[in-house]
Order: C-alpha cells, then structure tokens, then sequence
C-alpha cells in the first residue's frame, strides 16, 4: 500500500467506514424489504416484484424517507441548540461560564449558517419525499383491494398515519441524543472526543 493511499485512509477513515455502513445496511434493507414485499403480494395473491418494482414502490420510499427525515431533523435540531443551549458537565455542550466572543467575520450569513441550512433542507426533502412515498404506499394497498384512491401527497400529509410514523421516528431521536448527553456528563470514553479526558470531573463542560 503506497504512503498516499495509506494517509487517504487514515484522514478519512471515519467518513469510509461510516458510507461503508451505511452501503451494507441499505442493501440489506434492499434485500430483506422484498422479501417482505413479495409476502404481502403472495398473501394477496398478486405477482412478485423484482428489485427495480420494490425500489419504485411506495413502500419502499416511505419506509426510507421516514427514517432520513427523522435523522436529518435530529441533527439540524442539535446543530442549532447546541449553538445557544447548554447542558453544565456534558461533553456534548459549550461551558456556560466561558464567555463567547464572536469575532468580526469575512464570511455571508449563509455561509456562517451553512451547516444548519443543509441539514434543514436535506429533512425538508426527505419529509417531501416521505408524504409522497405514503400516499404511493396507501393508493398501493388500495388498488390491492380494489379500490382507485389515487391520495395526493398533500392528503396523505395531513393523515392520522402520516403523522404516527414521523411521531415514533422523531421521539427517538430526541430521546438518543438527550441519553448522549446526559451520559457524557457522567460516562466517559477513552480516545473518543465525543467523551471528556476519563480523569475529568463531572461538573466540568465540553471535551478536552
């Protein structure tokens, strides 16, 4: 292995093991989600589908969408919270008793809230691509029955079950990172700086 490529994956080994992850994740839920796919057909006695059906259903776009929607919006949360809420011990905050001084900046308003912006906008697409993945997924198991619904995107968002499956994925969320939080006032993690130094007292803000 040459010195370059050892120092490519030495500076980006979290970014690669990360897209790693997630790749063999998706394609399991790829996989496992036809599976249950063509179990549903069979129980309703229609044909199997093959990948390219399953990724074109609307089963398969809701069941994505919700879960990107629910994430995106979790971090955008944080990004923003953290960057005037504080929470006294956690590793995961700024120390309260610092004072902030916020130099003169070259930079435009949006670059200096670029990172929030794209994690706003990345949940309002996938929250987009979620409403009009339920309605695919409910006008599906409609003409299942025979029944021509043709929902819009725009009815299925103000559905009952819209909201019931961005509810259950968004409680999550908040519930993890306020876990994430709180433990790290208290628990630490040698050689993580999501962690405070291990010989660090538990009063004491922010990583070292």
């Amino acid at each position: 292995m040459s010195h370059s490529l050892r120092t490519l994956l030495r500076d980006n080994g979290l970014s690669i093991v990360l897209v790693t992850l997630f790749a063999v994740f998706f394609v399991g839920q790829v996989i496992t989600g036809r599976i249950e796919h063509n179990k549903q057909q069979a129980r309703e006695g229609l044909p199997q589908v093959s990948y390219s059906e399953h990724l074109q259903s609307g089963d398969f776009l809701e069941a994505t969408m919700e879960n990107w929607e629910s994430e995106f919006l979790q971090m955008a949360c944080y990004v923003l919270l953290t960057a005037f809420l504080y929470q006294r011990g956690s590793a995961e905050s700024k120390d309260p008793d610092e004072v902030e001084v916020t130099p003169s900046s070259r930079h435009s308003w949006w670059y200096e809230n670029s990172l929030a912006l794209a994690l706003v906008g990345l949940f309002i697409m996938s929250f987009a691509l979620h409403a009009i993945g339920g309605s695919r997924a409910y006008n599906e198991e409609e003409l299942a029955r025979g029944i021509d619904a043709r929902l819009s995107p725009f009815d299925y968002l103000v559905t009952s079950r819209f909201w019931f499956e961005s509810f259950q994925n968004w409680q999550s969320e908040f519930l993890s990172v306020w876990v994430m939080i709180v433990l790290s006032i208290f628990l630490r993690q040698k050689g993580s700086p999501e962690s405070k130094s291990v010989d660090s007292p538990h009063r004491q803000t922010g990583t070292e």
